[in-house]
């Protein structure tokens, strides 16, 4: 199974799954994939760097302090990826992963070579999205957002935390006030964590509203037989982390895209997500786009559990 991944057992059921993160490691880094990542970042922002990355006026603060926060914790979780050296505002990070070296004061924009949020947002392979937790809605102000799922800054920027969520069919109804005072509990020193997953039928990191017609055609010649190699697990782990100064609440997201074959090793995790597809509502199996590919992928997982029964009879 994937990491930080387990699929629930029994019906599906849209829950929350919050977590305490511990130990508090908020960035996840897979050395293996992280140059790699990193250039399709540069790559999408040198497309359309607006669509990718914004920032409403009066978030320069929570800008910087996302820097604070984040680099401090890499380099103490990943000291043989990354150092941090600082003396006052004057601190100096390498990253060893790309062989790069910057020295910069803290809170002085002339001395980084992006916009704050810009720059640390290229130093992980996470998605990053500031909320305003001075504000009880607790909206979206400012976000470094290359990998999502079917989203985009220009529909979310400067809405709450629920409006942005409003298209998830049963939010509202079954985790909407929960998921709302997560928000707003989130403390200091204590972050949270969760997971989310779908499947898509391409390993793209990139699934913006954008790029919608480009890759219309990834579900062509897709069998039962092949859809092991031709879906991808696409997992989501989320980080929620509270700022001391400017209250803000740091949202991550960290998205792995595995093929199903390879994310479900054992027959038993293929019989789980079998039965989640089977439950699932049918206007979330339509919010994923998967109700006309829900028949082709329960035949290829009933084939993986079917496997494993005959072997053990």
């Amino acid at each position: 199974m994937l990491k930080h991944l387990a699929l629930d057992e029994g019906a599906y059921d849209l829950k929350m799954n919050v977590r305490q993160l511990a130990p508090d490691c908020i960035i996840d880094v897979d050395a293996a994939m992280y140059a790699r990542e990193r250039a399709l970042k540069d790559e999408i922002l040198a497309g359309d760097a607006h669509y990718y990355c914004q920032t409403l006026p009066g978030t320069e603060a929570m800008q910087w302090e996302t820097i604070e926060i984040l680099l401090p914790n890499m380099a103490r979780f990943y000291p043989e990826h990354f150092t941090l050296t600082t003396n006052g505002d004057r601190w100096r990070w390498t990253n060893l992963l790309l062989g790069t070296e910057t020295a910069f004061t803290l809170g002085d924009p002339a001395t980084l070579p992006l916009s704050p949020l810009d720059w640390v947002g290229r130093q992980v392979q996470e998605d990053l999205c500031v909320m305003d937790g001075n504000d009880p809605g607790s909206p979206l102000v400012a976000g470094h957002l290359c990998f999502a799922s079917g989203w985009c800054l220009d529909d979310k920027m400067g809405r709450s935390f629920l409006a942005i969520h409003a298209p998830v069919p049963l939010f509202a109804e079954k985790i909407g006030r929960p998921a709302d005072l997560m928000m707003q509990r989130v403390k200091v020193g204590r972050p949270t964590a969760r997971v989310n997953w779908t499947i898509h039928p391409s390993d793209r990191l990139n699934c913006a509203p954008v790029m919608k017609q480009q890759y219309a055609f990834e579900h062509d010649g897709i069998t039962p037989e092949n859809a092991g190699e031709r879906y991808y697990l696409r997992s989501e782990w989320q980080t929620f982390v509270r700022y001391p100064r400017t209250n803000a609440v740091l949202f991550t997201i960290r998205t792995r895209v595995t093929p199903l074959a390879e994310a479900l090793p054992d027959p038993d995790d293929a019989r789980r997500l079998a039965t989640l597809l089977r439950t699932m509502p049918p206007a979330m199996l339509a919010y994923k786009s998967l109700t006309r590919h829900a028949e082709m992928l329960l035949a290829y997982l009933d084939a993986r559990t079917r496997a494993r029964e005959s072997v053990t009879m």
